[in-house]
């Protein structure tokens, strides 16, 4: 494995997450510095959601942004570019129908291939740094009961793979992708809608208590995933609404 002054290796963690704020609040990290763990204790994703994974199965890194000059207004643009490296680095191992379930889920073949959580420090109207996480599932093969939509590299291809040469490389793909988001912020987000998971199709989602079915249109400079109900379009940020996906 080639050497790589920005990629890091730890043995047992509880979050790559918590790992990398630690050291971020320490001063002892910089711009594009990656943790990558064999076995992560106490994985998070999305809504304070546990991520899941066996020791030396699976793909847990966070990796430090401090780029300077991303506005408030950017965070998307961020996780955009994100979520695409990842799909980036999963077309180069040759995965069919590769799709980015909105806002930053990964899915293969309608199941749940990974995750990506991002935690911005904000000062003032900038980004000061971000914890960009990742975790994707690559030789595992059984998961636990509660993950009825999971699969894994493995599973798609029949192969075994080098984790932390695979960790190596997605984290190559995430730092070009960071780097140039301003060059290309529209391109990125075409690219992003190009590859919306269920586009165009009716999904049922549940708002609060009420339970609806919508045509998924497309997601917007800010953010919001635009639905369509009949003949009116509306958009939803973030947080309010849970997809609804038959298992």
């Amino acid at each position: 494995m080639p050497p790589n002054e920005l990629f890091h290796i730890l043995n047992t963690v509880d979050s790559t997450n918590n790992y990398a704020m630690a050291k971020l609040h320490e001063g002892m990290a910089k711009h594009g510095i990656a943790w990558f763990a064999r076995e992560q204790t106490g994985g998070r994703g999305q809504r304070g959601r546990t991520w899941h994974g066996r020791p030396n199965e699976n793909i847990a890194i966070s990796m430090v942004n401090m780029l300077p000059g991303l506005t408030v207004n950017s965070q998307f643009d961020l996780s955009i570019n994100v979520a695409l490296a990842v799909k980036d680095f999963l077309t180069q191992l040759k995965l069919p129908d590769i799709f980015i379930k909105w806002p930053n889920d990964i899915f293969i073949n309608d199941r749940k291939a990974g995750g990506i959580l991002i935690e911005n420090q904000i000062q003032g109207n900038y980004i000061s740094s971000s914890i960009i996480g990742i975790g994707l599932n690559i030789n595992q093969t059984s998961f636990n009961d509660t993950l009825t939509n999971a699969i894994s590299i493995k599973q798609i291809t029949g192969k075994n793979y080098d984790v932390e040469q695979l960790a190596m490389d997605l984290h190559l793909f995430v730092l070009n992708r960071v780097n140039n988001i301003a060059e290309n912020k529209k391109i990125s987000l075409s690219a992003y809608n190009d590859v919306l998971y269920k586009k165009d199709q009716l999904v049922k989602f549940k708002k609060d208590n009420i339970v609806f079915e919508a045509v998924v249109k497309s997601v917007q400079a800010d953010g919001r995933l635009l639905l369509q109900h009949g003949v009116f379009l509306e958009s939803y940020q973030f947080g309010e609404l849970i997809w609804l996906l038959a298992q």
